[in-house]
């Protein structure tokens, strides 16, 4: 059987409201549940492929000032 994580985590969300997609974000950070880590990195790889070069190099100056 053949299961493509992420096609099952956009057809989740698919039709669902910002609020929702908050939810399940800020969920994913308090729960401290690593199941929800692929859905995050699924979320992140959306935002990175539409975001613009300035953008992306802005994620990657926060991300390296987090470590």
């Amino acid at each position: 059987m053949n299961i493509s994580i992420k096609k099952h985590i956009m057809d989740n969300f698919k039709g669902a409201s910002k609020e929702d997609i908050k939810a399940s974000i800020v969920s994913s950070f308090n729960d401290k549940d690593e199941i929800t880590l692929p859905g995050l990195g699924v979320f992140f790889g959306i935002i990175w492929s539409k975001s613009s070069l300035e953008e992306q190099n802005r994620m990657l100056d926060i991300l390296k000032d987090s470590f």
